[in-house]
């Protein structure tokens, strides 16, 4: 079983996605953690569009990464580029990874709909969902 931390710099969209992808499609090889280097609010947007795949993530919450700092991982994984720049070192963690993915919020400001605005959520989630399901099989090459 790997102990994963997904880290994003609000922990309030990708890392969220992240982490329920991984315990909807990976439970049996991958004990999934998330947390944000200046969390934010879970993005209500981030919540719709896992729910239209069937997983609810209503009731996780954003977490600062200090409030893991003392956990062991075996792989901490920065999903934007802002959490791999400033991501504080694990002593207990195995690996680093950086698997960067474009921010939803950031995309869809400007958008004249709702449904225009979801867009670019739905594409990150499904980018996230195909980077989870090779994730057992990456981190079993790359240790």
């Amino acid at each position: 079983m790997w102990h994963v931390l997904f880290l994003c710099s609000g922990n309030a969209c990708r890392s969220q996605m992240a982490e329920a992808w991984a315990r909807a499609l990976a439970s049996g090889s991958i004990f999934a953690e998330s947390a944000g280097t200046d969390p934010q609010p879970l993005d209500p947007r981030a919540v719709t569009v896992m729910a239209e795949a069937g997983i609810d993530i209503s009731r996780q919450r954003s977490k600062h990464v200090g409030e893991l700092a003392d956990r062991p991982f075996d792989a901490v994984i920065t999903l934007c580029d802002a959490a791999q720049e400033q991501c504080p070192v694990f002593p207990g963690a195995r690996r680093m990874l950086h698997a960067g993915f474009d921010d939803p919020p950031r995309l869809a400001t400007g958008a004249r709909s709702e449904e225009e605005a979801l867009a670019p959520y739905r594409r990150v989630r499904d980018e996230i969902r195909t980077f989870i399901e090779r994730l057992p099989e990456t981190l079993a090459t790359e240790s």
